[in-house]
């Protein structure tokens, strides 16, 4: 075992990657029921969350390059204010009851954690080779302290006497951008990040390899399709929750629960790939999401929905983490893998807006369970490629 400490700044990291999970867990917590009480049209309560994600889209290979230009300190010192920005125009959006300004500072946040989520790779620059694992699983571990204090703020300030519903909920995000500003002025300076790939293929080529290769094509969907599902699912629940009449610190805890079985496996995913095999993790994913779906549309109580959301973070553990660990082995000796690996992440990002923008308008028809059952056909389709993409790597004597 290796017993070589890691360094300070992969503790800095992992502070500012808990305070990214954190603006990310209350942001799911409180957008649905805020965008609800703002939006002209019911079917319009989630479109502040869905322009969220499309800024996270939009933002992520910009500041990707930025950082290569300017090293990540400086791109990680930039973002903090975007983060203070959406505490200022969140605060002011529920006081004088603003939807557009309410969109803004989900907007602001979209570009806060679109930067924070390069934490994860700066915690591994500079640092030796048998470390990078403990590395990335302390900042990934910063998902667990969110889980805990994210529903746990936006619940305890969601009511301020003499303030509008969740207007102190959004100021918490001032404070929490000075805060990642001053965690970020503490890491050590940084030489620029170098760390990117010629251009071998170029976006159209390597979507193009994406789409025609099985395994590419499998890897990629595995981790965007549950993603999405996840997205949906855990948006409408809070939806779904309000309609049961359920407290909103009840709704809270239950997604606590959510986002613990999202990370925790995170520790030990790894371990139970080289046992049992990607193939087994990626079917044990989907499963676990069906399985989800299925609770869903026959549990109408908070304790059904809660272990739902439980099994939801499990599937979404298992088929994120298994297709990434897919992609990796798969693109492995492919010229171009890092541009393969980037158009990955930007479908990932483009499912997820998706989702966001539509998971009140899926709420308002076909509803909680029509929603749930299209999951499962989605699943299911999912299965089915994956079972011929095993098949075919099995025929052609590739280790699945």
């Amino acid at each position: 075992m290796n017993k070589e400490k890691l360094p300070f700044k992969t503790w800095l990291y992992f502070l500012g990657q808990s305070i990214t999970m954190i603006s990310m867990v209350m942001a799911v917590s409180m957008a649905a029921l805020a965008g609800t009480s703002l939006a002209p049209q019911a079917w319009m309560a989630t479109i502040p969350f869905g322009f969220q994600y499309l800024t996270l889209m939009v933002v992520a290979y910009p500041a990707a390059r930025l950082m290569a230009r300017l090293g990540r300190k400086k791109v990680f010192l930039m973002a903090a204010v975007p983060l203070m920005l959406a505490g200022v125009a969140g605060y002011i959006a529920m006081q004088e009851r603003s939807f557009v300004l309410l969109i803004f500072a989900h907007m602001m946040l979209g570009a806060f954690i679109s930067c924070g989520n390069f934490n994860r790779f700066a915690a591994t620059d500079g640092v030796p080779p048998a470390l990078k694992p403990r590395a990335i699983s302390l900042v990934v571990a910063g998902g667990v302290i969110a889980a805990v204090a994210g529903p746990y703020l936006s619940s305890t300030l969601r009511e301020v006497e003499g303030l509008q519903m969740f207007a102190a909920s959004y100021a918490a995000f001032l404070p929490m951008g000075v805060l990642s500003f001053i965690i970020n002025l503490l890491a050590p300076a940084d030489a620029p990040a170098t760390g990117s790939a010629p251009h071998a293929r170029g976006f159209f080529g390597s979507l193009q390899l994406v789409v025609s290769n099985p395994m590419v094509l499998l890897a990629v969907l595995s981790a965007a399709l549950g993603h999405a599902i996840m997205s949906l699912l855990m948006v409408q629940s809070s939806l779904q929750m309000s309609c049961l009449n359920i407290p909103f610190a009840s709704a809270s805890t239950a997604l606590q629960w959510h986002v613990l079985a999202m990370f925790m496996p995170s520790f030990f995913t790894g371990r139970i790939i080289q046992a049992i095999g990607m193939r087994s993790i990626i079917y044990g994913g989907i499963g676990l999401l069906i399985a989800s779906c299925i609770i869903n549309v026959y549990g109408h109580s908070y304790g059904v929905l809660t272990f739902g959301l439980i099994i939801l973070g499990l599937g979404w553990s298992f088929c994120y983490v298994g297709g990434a660990a897919l992609l990796t082995r798969v693109t492995e000796h492919m010229h171009g893998n890092v541009e393969i690996q980037g158009i990955n992440d930007q479908i990932i990002a483009v499912m997820a807006t998706l989702t966001a923008f539509t998971a009140s308008m899926l709420m308002a028809w076909p509803g909680w369970s029509g929603t749930n059952l299209i999951s499962i056909a989605v699943c299911v389709g999912l299965g089915v490629l994956a079972v011929r993409a095993f098949r075919r790597e099995g025929q052609e004597g590739t280790p699945a």
